[in-house]
């Protein structure tokens, strides 16, 4: 998603891109296509090496968009920038971007911490790192990343698309039959155990003991009704009827902007999250687990608790719960202020201009 607003926010004037693809067509590509960027798709499979014929697609692909700038985005795509560029009529400069934080590669899957670990070894080679977070650097220099080519650029956000809207607040009320009087706490993420939906779902039942207004609204990827291990869990903590699962979606921003608060539950894995900078930019202050740089990006706004504990995020939102109405609203703008000042997508777009800029004059 940061690479999609990226494109979409970039100088038509300056730069030219197209995205090389790794896997097979999804939606995203769809909306990259959209913009008018070109999109080649090599169609590898999930967790399988590329084959021959896989890799002459990304050869091809570099030989006939001829780049000035190879970005590398996320471990696989920073490991096939590495091949393009070997590839490509002329050695074009490699930028690698790292999204994540690797606290332990036994949670990631064997093709990709092989891949971590290799990139740790070929890390001198990209003219840049980009890092989104500085705990993600300092992780992977940890790693054996090379820290002389590093570079921290945070995510961005858009305060015009992502903005306070009372009109998507009593619009999404109304389609889930939630009350103005109730309290609706949002999490935003697709299903996967770096998400720790079962954390989140085990303060919502401990919440809901002593506070019978609160109701819980989950989106993201296989986050819907299908899920037998969400239905379980809600009909063992009693929150069937309070909890809404929406699945994924296309709204984002009015479904957040109808939240009261919005959290972020995860238990490992996050570098700078988008959905937290996202909720701040609609006004709704946020509880956030102790990942990546999810502390430094709340900052005074919100609260921050460790992660898997789910007695403690409970207690956060109580926390906020007893600022009333008009307290989280304060709390909400001042949370709207600093993704402006320090976090705004324009001047992270910027950042990464001025970037391939220096690495084609060097």
């Amino acid at each position: 998603m940061m690479l999609y607003k990226l494109l979409s926010h970039g100088d038509p004037r300056g730069f030219r891109p197209a995205v090389v693809s790794l896997g097979r067509r999804s939606t995203l590509d769809a909306r990259i296509e959209a913009l008018g960027v070109p999109v080649y798709r090599i169609g590898m499979r999930p967790s399988s090496p590329p084959t021959p014929r896989q890799l002459g697609r990304l050869y091809s692909a570099v030989r006939r968009f001829k780049p000035d700038v190879i970005q590398g985005w996320m471990y696989h795509g920073c490991l096939a920038a590495e091949l393009a560029r070997a590839s490509a009529a002329r050695r074009a400069p490699v930028v690698w971007s790292v999204h994540s934080c690797n606290d332990d590669l036994t949670l990631e899957k064997r093709m990709t911490a092989a891949i971590i670990r290799l990139c740790a070894r070929l890390s001198s080679r990209p003219a840049r790192i980009i890092y989104v977070s500085e705990a993600s650097r300092r992780q992977h220099e940890a790693m054996g990343y090379s820290p002389e080519n590093a570079l921290v650029i945070p995510n961005g956000f858009d305060t015009t698309r992502f903005a306070p809207s009372t009109e998507a607040r009593a619009a999404v009320r109304a389609e889930l039959g939630v009350s103005e009087d109730e309290l609706l706490i949002g999490l935003v993420g697709r299903f996967h155990p770096m998400k720790d939906h079962i954390n989140f779902l085990r303060a919502a039942s401990l919440l809901s003991e002593d506070n019978h207004a609160a109701r819980f609204l989950l989106v993201g990827r296989e986050v819907d009704a299908d899920n037998p291990v969400l239905r379980r869990l809600l009909a063992r903590w009693g929150l069937e009827g309070r909890a809404h699962l929406l699945g994924e979606r296309s709204d984002i921003p009015r479904l957040i902007a109808a939240s009261d608060i919005c959290s972020l539950s995860s238990s490992y894995g996050e570098s700078f999250p988008l959905v937290v900078g996202e909720a701040m930019a609609c006004g709704v202050p946020c509880v956030v687990t102790d990942v990546g740089d999810a502390a430094k990006l709340v900052g005074p706004t919100g609260l921050v608790v460790p992660p898997r504990d789910s007695e403690a995020l409970a207690e956060a939102w109580r926390e906020l719960i007893r600022l009333g109405s008009a307290g989280r609203a304060q709390l909400g703008e001042a949370a709207r202020e600093r993704v402006r000042e320090h976090f705004h997508l324009a001047a992270v777009t910027g950042q990464y201009e001025a970037l391939f800029r220096s690495v084609l004059r060097a």
